[in-house]
């Protein structure tokens, strides 16, 4: 176990989450009561403030199935803590390997910092904690948020993503207009076959789910001179997306497009957003990307067209990952994939991520509601 700290006097805090409890009122010294004499007049009570901790606690959580790209490393700890002075003296750090120090720094912890952690009678266990941060965007791994203790809030990492994912897709865009997952297929087959095809000018690409990542995605493929579509819940407009539509749309939207890219969160409402039917309104020679999660996707389906030679492919996500040697997936043509690689940015992810951390701690110190708060309803 790993400890860092520092120490000032933390400032009394006044949001939802930590708002004082005061006296009951006092009755009105106007109202009548059953004795004639008038009573002089009670001084109002001032409200006495919360009990705040002279030292706060945030406790970050190491999973050893992960990469090391995500690893809370002390030094990361140590150079974040350096870019927010604000919280000198006012945190205390602790860090742990998978579940070493979990259950007694949960009896301290107001903050919690993680991937994989028991949330097993976390009220109870955790009786001061204030916010659980995923360390990642997707969160569909703990759901549902009935273990969420009713103080706390989760949140999560998006936006962190939102660089390095916009780089990949617009790579991935343009692989699959230059044909690069039909020149591997013959490539493995030792086969000489010439793919040509034209500029990506003019074309057009489904972004679903316009998002930071989805949103960071069409600001790039603008500036190749592509028609942009956007499909979000909300219907709202985007600065890039040049028609915005509702997932309803689809239908009429998937015959239509050159290119179709997956950025929607995995949520009970997306699984198989793109089902057998819907992949079979794709229409011949497009390509598809799939960023999100695997379970959005029939990939079954998916697999048929590829084979079949009337679409390509690139995909970053699997289920189960790491995807077995079994799969036929490795042997599907017309297929490039990644292995959930896409967007974590190999230097930059976890210590964007500390600075999301940390910057919420500050602002629950100082009595602030924090950012990335995810809604239980919506699963993102």
């Amino acid at each position: 176990m790993y400890s860092l700290s520092a120490t000032v006097r933390a400032p009394i805090m006044g949001s939802h989450l930590w708002r004082a409890r005061t006296r009951p009122s006092e009755p009105d010294p106007e109202t009548p009561t059953m004795s004639t004499k008038k009573k002089p007049a009670v001084p109002a009570k001032k409200a006495v403030p919360a009990r705040l901790p002279a030292l706060w606690h945030l406790h970050c959580e190491n999973t050893s199935d992960l990469s090391p790209v995500f690893a809370i490393t002390a030094q990361r700890v140590k150079d974040a803590l350096a870019r927010f002075p604000k919280l000198k003296g006012k945190l205390k750090v602790t860090m742990g390997q998978d579940g070493d120090v979990y259950a007694d720094a949960m009896k301290t912890a107001h903050f919690l910092f993680g991937w994989k952690f028991d949330r097993t009678d976390l009220a109870n266990r955790a009786p001061n904690l204030k916010m659980i941060h995923v360390h990642g965007a997707g969160v569909n791994h703990v759901m549902p948020l009935n273990w969420l203790p009713p103080s706390c809030v989760l949140t999560n990492s998006r936006g962190v993503h939102g660089p390095r994912a916009a780089e990949y897709l617009i790579m991935a865009i343009l692989m699959l207009n230059n044909r690069l997952p039909e020149m591997v297929t013959h490539q493995r087959a030792a086969r000489w076959q010439q793919c040509y095809n034209t500029v990506i000018t003019g074309k057009t690409v489904l972004v679903i789910g316009v998002g930071h990542i989805g949103g960071s995605a069409a600001d790039w493929a603008k500036k190749f001179g592509l028609n942009v579509w956007g499909v979000r819940r909300s219907g709202k407009p985007h600065r890039s997306v040049d028609k915005m539509f509702k997932p309803k749309d689809l239908p009429k939207l998937l015959p239509n497009a050159d290119f179709i890219v997956m950025c929607v969160p995995a949520t009970d409402a997306t699984k198989h957003l793109l089902g057998r039917r819907e992949i079979n309104m794709m229409r011949k020679g497009a390509g598809f990307i799939n960023y999100s999660r695997a379970d959005l996707v029939d990939y079954d389906a998916l697999r048929e067209r590829l084979i079949r030679g009337e679409l390509s492919a690139i995909l970053d996500v699997f289920d189960p990952e790491p995807l077995p040697p079994t799969s036929p997936l490795w042997a599907t043509p017309n297929l490039i994939m990644t292995p959930h690689c896409s967007s974590d940015d190999s230097e930059a992810y976890t210590p964007r991520t500390l600075d999301v951390v940390l910057g919420n701690v500050e602002r629950m110190i100082a009595g602030k509601a924090p950012v990335n708060i995810v809604d239980a309803k919506l699963q993102y």
